[in-house]
């Protein structure tokens, strides 16, 4: 009997072989340039920044820039912090959701039902932080205000984060409703990035640990939540960089003062960088506004280093299925 015919080689093979079709070169040209074009603008977008921040710095005469006697990271440091401090709360209460609504769409809802809940997830994205604003100013607060405040003072004042040193806020423009609006602003990136990941699980991984006994639960816990650690992880650092630019929404919501505020559910709350050049351009002129650019500046910084570490932890591809 003849030998099956054995595949052939491609004959244009993918890898250090020179591109030789027309459309390849296009492609390449193409993709080369969208990749240059980005590093060219993020390169203008810091320059711009540094050149219009840098007065603040080299300035003769800074009385006018200083509150208080605070110099400019005197200045920056409440923003930091109040920038910080709510992205962090966003993505401590969007990450376990998000990654529990990730499971459920990949391995327990049948796909009719997935498949829609994927689109409603996705849905979310689309939506404008300022009608995000608007809900959280004229819905979520309310509620928060009469309902869960009362009761972490209640019974959490213990906690320097709902102490009761001042009094809870009424109007429920706090640190935690931006918290939370924010939160399910960032939901579905962490959810999309998370539902591909596990959808990638290897199929011999899941038939594995279920052929040794284990249950649907065992099986998610043993094989695909190791295995989309990093890409959880992605998303996580992703959202947060999505929240740590958010203007609209807390600009809207949040009730600032000036200084460092720990207590999460009173209207003495730190601002975010972002929120406070959105509320304070307007009304600045010359120097004030080479510092708000400066802060700018600041927050741009912060961003680069989330994005640049939640790139780094994808590019390691470290997954529980190697171990």
């Amino acid at each position: 009997m003849d030998n099956p015919k054995q595949p052939t080689e491609p004959d244009t093979p993918f890898g250090d072989e020179k591109i030789s079709k027309t459309g390849d070169k296009v492609f390449f040209g193409l993709s080369f340039g969208a990749a240059t074009l980005i590093l060219v603008t993020l390169g203008a977008v810091a320059l711009f920044l540094v050149k219009e921040g840098l007065p603040v710095f080299t300035a003769s005469d800074k009385s006018d820039l200083e509150r208080g006697g605070d110099s400019f990271f005197g200045y920056v440091g409440p923003l930091v912090l109040g920038t910080v401090y709510i992205a962090t709360i966003a993505l401590l209460i969007a990450t376990p959701i998000a990654v529990a609504v990730a499971v459920y769409i990949s391995h327990y809802a049948p796909k009719r039902l997935s498949q829609t809940l994927g689109y409603f997830i996705d849905l979310l994205a689309a939506i404008p932080s300022v009608v995000y604003g608007i809900w959280g100013i004229t819905v979520l607060a309310p509620i928060l205000s009469r309902t869960l405040y009362p009761w972490l003072d209640d019974y959490a004042s213990w906690l320097p984060f709902f102490g009761s040193d001042v009094n809870v806020s009424t109007s429920g423009r706090t640190t935690l409703t931006v918290g939370i609006v924010l939160a399910v602003m960032v939901l579905p990136i962490i959810t999309a990035i998370s539902r591909e990941v596990f959808l990638q699980t290897p199929r011999l991984h899941e038939e594995a640990s279920l052929a040794l006994g284990a249950t649907r639960w065992e099986m998610i816990r043993q094989a695909v939540l190791p295995y989309g650690r990093s890409g959880v992880i992605s998303g996580a650092m992703l959202g947060l960089g999505r929240a740590l630019g958010e203007t609209m929404a807390v600009a809207m919501i949040l009730s600032p003062a000036d200084g460092y505020f720990w207590n999460i559910i009173t209207n003495s709350n730190s601002n975010t960088i972002a929120a406070n050049i959105a509320l304070q351009f307007p009304e600045s002129s010359g120097l004030e506004v080479n510092r708000l650019i400066a802060t700018g500046l600041v927050l741009f910084i912060i961003t680069f280093g989330v994005n640049a570490l939640a790139r780094r932890v994808a590019d390691t591809g470290f997954t529980g299925a190697d171990g």
